[in-house]
């Protein structure tokens, strides 16, 4: 009985041998190994592999956003010099790189029929709504100075705008003159010339720093 058990040991000890040299492989029977030095084998330069920060996953995520889905192209502007530089500032942090652009643009002077400043008691509504019954469209005018005002029309020269007062002027409207809305100059203009939705969500985000100016899509 000893010698069965001493043969069963060495036969037992033989067979552990074989199975943990892998000499058992070829009929399936192998030890599992976590190290799998062929998988090592197969990594593509995994020296490039780098670890990032919470700000550096965040603008790959914009990145990625902005890779996705339909594209449309927005503008915003004008700005001023200190304007667009914390604009900037902030569109670096909120949108991807390559993806926007702050640009100097030219914009010429701008002659306007203006209607204003309104007296106590008018309204923009009201007004807009009595020029609209005389079949005459007017918009508030944008030069703070100018406000609360409206403009019936818009040129680029003082002429043209003149030639507009005349041809408004059988329709009796009180108050119209011609003014110059804004000098020609260059300013600094806002362009996401690829923004999906994902980007709109963002720049939703960072609002106030575009300092009033709406978003328009680009002419």
């Amino acid at each position: 009985m000893l010698r069965l058990i001493v043969l069963l040991l060495l036969l037992a000890n033989g067979l552990y041998f074989a199975w943990s040299h892998r000499y058992l492989q070829m009929y399936g029977f192998a030890p599992h190994t976590s190290s799998e030095p062929q998988r090592v084998q197969q990594q593509i330069k995994p020296d490039a592999v780098q670890l990032l920060t919470a700000a550096e996953l965040k603008k790959v995520e914009a990145q990625m956003l902005a890779d996705a889905g339909p594209k449309e192209c927005l503008q915003a502007g004008p700005f001023s010099d200190e304007e667009a530089a914390a604009l900037r500032r902030v569109l670096n942090e909120a949108l991807p790189a390559g993806g926007w652009q702050v640009d100097p643009v030219k914009v010429s002077a701008r002659w306007v029929v203006y209607l204003g400043k309104l007296a106590k008691g008018d309204t923009l509504a009201k007004k807009t709504a009595d020029l609209a019954a005389l079949g005459v469209k007017a918009i508030p005018v944008a030069n703070p100075d100018l406000q609360p005002g409206l403009v019936l029309a818009g040129f680029e020269t003082e002429a043209a705008a003149k030639a507009e007062l005349a041809r408004l002027a059988p329709k009796g409207i009180r108050g119209i003159k011609v003014l110059q809305e804004r000098q020609a100059a260059t300013v600094q203009q806002l362009r996401v010339p690829a923004a999906t939705e994902a980007i709109k969500l963002r720049l939703q985000d960072v609002k106030a720093a575009l300092q009033g100016h709406g978003l328009k899509s680009c002419s």
